[in-house]
């Protein structure tokens, strides 16, 4: 109860932050429908018991008036009602969303983003983000309401018969119950089907996404996701459909006690007018009561019911909402200096988590400030995981990396990240504008077209941008298209893989104030001519500048200052390309392999043969 009382502060507390007063006049509009209901029929009674006791006319037209100007309000209020309650639900929506994705950018590292819960909640955290908390408030003024209904209604019966309202009231409670063990129970449901829904969502994605098209009709493999994405929603359906059956033997049970305890106390009121006891107006309101305060009742159960249950789901987005770091933060950062050193790994060994092996083995390793060290080795070696600790996505298990003397771990990793410029092996392309695309690894460079195009020149795809039909301002994406283009949406151009990866490259380039240059794989779906040319063009970007290359293809390394060799996640050999052609170890192997490649007379698949 703490914790839902808790979850329903922090509901209010969003409503109010958005617009204090139209949930003000939405709450009190809200409530006085409440009072509706009772008032009608009060003024029903007075006017029956006045023309039959032979009232005077004026007092009759007054009573009159007072139940057209209810029914009036009862006409126009719900209106005005839904009006106040959509302009909340999208400022509430706005702000919720908003402070959910900042919670987001917040986690300084990975590890959520790769854990299956956190996923399943952060989707529930998203869907009450847009819709929980106005159904929580919703909710909440529709238990207001229905208080003051049942309420009114109950004094209006206590007034007629005390046992009788003492029967009435006490056929609300099991609904009552009931009910928020309904909600209870839906909760669950959600949370334990949302695995499923999720891969549902991904499956359907599958089928839906240009990126897998090719494949998905290459291969024939559409019937084959078609199937998954149906079993995952036969499992949700069927959570769903137990819940439900649960649902409709309580509802219908619920509905033929209330229909038991309306029938006897009409019964019973029947039986009381024909002895005199009750007047005409006392029989209609003792009816409006009686069904009013079950429908009251019922109202309240189901309210209280959304309530709780909304408040069950926003469980998920206070969660998110309160995570704790997961990487830990510095309250007192300490300040990144220029580098003018180095960068240097002590001992460092990592791995995921304790069920997982080792990556990095003890690595020692220093970058010195201006030199460009070359990472290379197998397939899971180590050298991504390497980086991803540079950039402090993730922290060494044991060891420790050093910034000109300066553990990373102490300063503030936006700080940090901001002197770092890097092209990863899974780069990203984005549906934005060429220009944006570029813009993204440098927003200071968005409006300085002179700075991007230099960025473009460097990575071998200006040409290509100043060709296109809006040049740098064309809409890279053929799934959205730019207000300019509304009226020829087929504008938009979706570039090959190769120039994607110059566009990557650029993207890097553009962030030329930074002092670490990361390239990951840069080159690495490029032809040999294309290949060589960026190469070329790195390596005279890079003179002079701190950088780190991860190249499979060694050719490209043997220029640089250093070479690192990573196998088994341990430094096995270092130098320069001399040095370790000489030392004849893994990396001469490598080299020696790769280059016959190109100079044996036979293709070399023909031994295969």
């Amino acid at each position: 109860m703490r914790a839902l009382a808790r979850q329903l502060g922090q509901v209010c507390a969003l409503a109010a932050k958005t617009s204090p007063g139209r949930l003000a006049v939405y709450c009190l509009l809200t409530l006085t429908t409440g009072a509706l209901p009772v008032v009608v029929a009060w003024l029903t009674k007075l006017v029956l018991d006045g023309v039959v006791g032979s009232a005077p006319l004026i007092i009759l037209v007054w009573l009159g008036l007072g139940l057209a100007v209810a029914g009036v309000l009862a006409r126009v209020t719900p209106q005005l009602i839904q009006f106040l309650r959509s302009e909340l639900e999208r400022q509430v929506a706005l702000l919720a969303t908003d402070r959910l994705f900042v919670a987001l950018e917040g986690f300084v590292g990975l590890a959520r983003f790769e854990d299956p819960h956190f996923l399943d909640r952060l989707r529930l955290a998203q869907q009450a983000s847009m819709r929980t908390v106005q159904q929580a408030v919703d909710g909440m003024l529709g238990v207001g309401r229905a208080v003051i209904t049942v309420g009114g209604f109950a004094a209006s019966l206590w007034v007629i018969s005390p046992v009788m309202t003492a029967v009435v009231l006490a056929s609300g409670a099991p609904g009552l119950l009931a009910q928020v063990a309904l909600s209870r129970r839906k909760a669950h449901m959600l949370w334990k089907i949302e695995p499923a829904q999720r891969r549902e969502f991904f499956y359907a994605e599958l089928l839906s996404s240009v990126n897998a098209a090719k494949e998905v009709r290459l291969f024939g493999i559409g019937g084959f996701l078609r199937t998954r994405m149906r079993t995952e929603r036969r499992k949700a359906n069927e959570g769903k459909r137990v819940t439900e059956r649960t649902e409709v033997v309580v509802q219908g049970g619920l509905g033929l006690l209330t229909a038991l305890v309306s029938g006897g106390g009409l019964l019973w009121a029947v039986i009381a007018a024909r002895a005199g006891t009750l007047s005409v107006g006392d029989i209609a309101v003792f009816t409006a009561a009686a069904v009013g305060v079950q429908g009251a009742l019922a109202s309240l159960a189901g309210e209280v019911a959304g309530t709780h249950q909304a408040l069950l789901t926003f469980e998920h987005y206070a969660a998110v909402i309160a995570a704790a770091p997961d990487l830990p933060v510095v309250a007192a950062p300490h300040a990144l200096p220029a580098l003018r050193d180095g960068i240097e790994l002590r001992d460092v060994w990592f791995r995921y988590s304790d069920d997982h092996p080792w990556i990095l083995r003890g690595v020692n390793l220093f970058i010195p400030r201006g030199n460009s060290l070359a990472l290379v080795g197998l397939n899971g070696a180590g050298k991504s995981t390497l980086v991803k600790l540079l950039c402090r996505f993730y922290d060494p298990v044991e060891g420790e990396i050093r910034w000109d003397g300066v553990d990373i771990r102490e300063v503030d990793p936006a700080e940090l990240r901001r002197r770092i410029g890097a092209v990863f092996q899974d780069y990203m392309h984005y549906d934005l504008t060429a220009a944006e695309n570029i813009a993204l690894g440098d927003l200071g460079a968005l409006q300085d077209r002179p700075r991007l195009e230099a960025a473009a020149r460097k990575a071998g795809i200006h040409q290509k941008l100043s060709e296109l039909p809006h040049g740098y301002d064309t809409m890279l994406s053929r799934m959205f298209f730019t207000e300019s283009d509304k009226d020829d949406p087929e504008s938009g151009v979706v570039l090959s893989g190769g120039q994607q990866q110059r566009l990557a490259l650029a993207r890097a380039i553009v962030r030329d104030r930074c002092d670490l240059m990361i390239l990951d794989e840069p080159a690495a779906g490029l032809d040999a001519e294309a290949e060589h040319e960026i190469h070329a063009s790195l390596g005279a970007h890079r003179a002079g500048k701190t950088s780190l290359l991860i190249s499979h293809r060694l050719g490209a390394v043997r220029d640089a200052d250093h070479i690192v060799v990573l196998a088994g996640g341990a430094v096995a050999e270092q130098g320069d390309h001399a040095t370790l052609l000489a030392a004849g170890g893994g990396y001469a192997r490598l080299f020696t392999l790769q280059a016959a490649g190109y100079q044996a007379d036979e293709p070399i698949l023909a031994s295969g043969r």
